[in-house]
């Protein structure tokens, strides 16, 4: 991560302290007793990356069937190798979600000493979550919220809502009081809340520089579903002047169906920020301007945080002494004035 982005992080991270923090590294009732809280408390932050006591992280998460969940993988095991005291357990990629729960089932009986878990589907998972924390294993839940926040000891996530809003605003920016300006969507997978958050932060920042969602379709976050829905947005509107599309992934098919139709007259905002995104970006050479990033390093950041769980430290950026129950990563705008800040973090598509 560049110095800029993990700036960001800290100052996302230090706000969500502020208000979302427990106030102990540990899972079990208040101590009876000052000296007991005293050794049960995490330890002192500073030197978080030195080697610890070993400990085993399991990781489950859905198949990579795009480049977004694969670098959501291929980071976590990066970070993970990094350590020398940490053995690192991935279960195989699936979207079944009876599946996930077996792996779950078999982390807890293999007792290992934390879980980073990114659900399939995030209220079916919960349950196996909550068996989890009350064997005593912390559990970090990642990108897709449980049902109940007791399921998980931290929360690592994305930006959903303010990515919609970023977007918005730089559409906003961009089309200035242009009367009667069009404004498109390209949506991912209506049924999930992620999408939903997205969709309403885009509205919510359209709404107020005068300018609506005037065209709306949703894809399913893959080149080929993306194509589809360009390709029926196009032909229902002969004339737009923007478009936002929530996932750079299904965005390789957007293009293509762009093309295919010989359109130009509008600009396009992509969503996640993957490395061919970028290109195009810098390149400016085709109608996508910009993107808004969802970061794929989510997964890295869940290892790393349940390392620190795991081994009881807090986070030495923070004055608290416990690691937060909540992080939220941002979501920026990147164009091409500052795509080269963001390219070092970009995923293949």
């Amino acid at each position: 991560m560049s110095a800029p982005l993990h700036r960001r992080w800290l100052a996302v991270a230090g706000a969500t302290a502020a208000f979302a923090l427990i106030a102990a590294g540990c899972t079990s009732n208040t101590p009876e007793a000052d000296d007991t809280a005293a050794a049960v408390a995490p330890a002192a932050a500073g030197s978080n990356d030195e080697p610890g006591d070993k400990v085993t992280i399991a990781f489950s998460g859905p198949a990579a069937d795009h480049g977004w969940l694969g670098a959501i993988n291929s980071a976590a095991k990066a970070e993970a190798e990094k350590y020398s005291d940490v053995d690192f357990v991935m279960a195989e990629g699936t979207n079944d979600v009876s599946v996930q729960i077996s792996q779950i089932e078999q982390f807890i009986n293999d007792g290992v000493d934390a879980i980073v878990l990114l659900p399939s589907d995030g209220a079916a998972l919960t349950e196996v979550a909550t068996k989890a924390m009350n064997a005593g294993i912390p559990v970090v839940n990642v990108d897709r919220e449980f049902s109940d926040p007791n399921a998980a000891r931290t929360t690592v996530l994305g930006d959903n809502y303010g990515m919609g809003v970023s977007a918005g605003e730089y559409i906003c920016e961009q089309l200035g009081g242009t009367a009667g300006a069009k404004v498109a969507e390209i949506a991912g997978v209506d049924s999930l809340p992620l999408t939903q958050d997205r969709s309403r932060g885009f509205k919510d920042a359209l709404t107020k520089c005068g300018l609506k969602v005037d065209a709306r379709v949703a894809a399913g976050f893959t080149v080929e579903t993306g194509e589809e829905a360009a390709s029926e947005l196009l032909q229902a509107n002969p004339k737009l002047d923007a478009i936002w599309n929530h996932d750079d992934d299904q965005g390789i098919g957007v293009l293509a169906a762009i093309d295919a139709a010989g359109r130009d007259e509008f600009f396009m905002v992509g969503g996640a920020g993957s490395k061919n995104a970028m290109d195009a970006i810098k390149a400016d050479d085709t109608v996508l301007k910009a993107t808004v990033i969802y970061p794929s390093t989510q997964g890295a950041d869940g290892v790393k945080l349940a390392r620190l769980l795991a081994q009881n430290k807090g986070m030495s950026d923070l004055v608290d002494a416990a690691v937060p129950r909540t992080v939220q990563l941002y979501a920026p705008i990147v164009t091409k004035e500052n795509v080269d800040e963001y390219l070092p973090i970009g995923f293949a598509s």
